[in-house]
């Protein structure tokens, strides 16, 4: 590291976002400007947009020493997430640690639609939703947030994420409309008190034996494998929760998850050989990505 601690003068906020992104983009980590903006503004306790309005700002010694360490670790392509203990999705800001996947952009497509949905049963004072791998909750706290006509199961099998997730639900204060359930996709549902969904929403792990190996550092050495691994073709998730649905899902109601951008055709398949899911579609993300993948029953 060129950061000279003892230098603290030289070292604007200015300067050291120019040298951090160079630096780390020499090491080829993803975004590295945004890397440090965020780890800069996490040090500073601010906001990353403050940061423009402090250029000339000297950080004292004790920040640049911690920002230091920071880039020091990000430049060892560890997730800026696990480094500031936070992740934003869909305008929320969540905790996530090591042993929970850190959530996407990509993946407020699911919010987006699920939220969708539910204005659509607006006639309806309640709407019954099971959120399948909630991992840190992102998905069904997002939800609840923007749909005070939700209650949500949330159901995981990874005690770290389930505690991870528990902490998130308290700090939005939706442990009234969020319930969580420690559960393997639909095994451990005999401790909910809902029979039938309206809404079973999930992204669940889709990533093949093969594609595993192919990850970028910063996801595969770093993220955990149960919430990424899915099998030899990537598929054994959505096997399971199409087959165990029909149970669980009511009449009318909507089955949607989140895939890989070239699972589009697999996944179609198998909701369309189901023998009850009816009006397949398929959503783009923001950078026209296949998705998500939906089905009315």
């Amino acid at each position: 590291m060129a950061i000279d601690t003892k230098q603290q003068s030289q070292w604007t906020t200015k300067r050291l976002l120019e040298w951090t992104a160079d630096y780390l983009s020499k090491l080829e980590v993803d975004q590295p400007r945004l890397c440090a903006e965020i780890l800069l503004a996490h040090v500073l306790k601010c906001k990353r947009i403050d940061l423009y309005v402090k250029f000339d700002h000297c950080p004292n010694a004790e920040q640049l020493t911690a920002y230091k360490e920071l880039v020091r670790r990000c430049g060892k392509h560890e997730p800026v997430g696990y480094l500031t203990g936070k992740a934003h999705f869909y305008g929320l800001e969540l905790m996530v640690e090591p042993g929970v996947l850190i959530p996407r952009p990509e993946t407020e497509v699911l919010v987006t639609e699920s939220l969708d949905f539910i204005r659509d049963q607006a006639l309806r004072p309640t709407v019954d939703v099971l959120d399948l791998c909630t991992g840190s909750g992102c998905i069904a706290i997002a939800v609840a947030a923007n749909a005070v006509e939700a209650e949500i199961i949330a159901a995981e099998n990874s005690t770290k994420a389930l505690q991870i997730a528990r902490k998130n639900i308290g700090a939005y204060e939706l442990e009234g409309r969020v319930t969580l359930i420690e559960s393997d996709l639909f095994a451990g549902m005999g401790k909910a008190d809902k029979g039938v969904f309206d809404l079973i929403v999930s992204n669940p792990p889709y990533v093949s034996t093969q594609e595993y190996e192919k990850l970028a550092p910063v996801v595969r050495d770093y993220e955990p494998k149960e919430a990424l691994l899915a099998g030899n073709d990537g598929l054994d998730y959505y096997r399971r929760i199409v087959m165990e649905a029909e149970q669980y899902l009511a009449d009318g109601g909507l089955l949607m998850v989140e895939i890989a951008y070239n699972q589009a055709d697999d996944v179609t398949k198998l909701f369309e050989e189901s023998g009850y899911l009816d009006e397949v579609a398929v959503v783009k993300d923001h950078l026209g990505h296949q998705r998500v993948m939906k089905a009315r029953r």
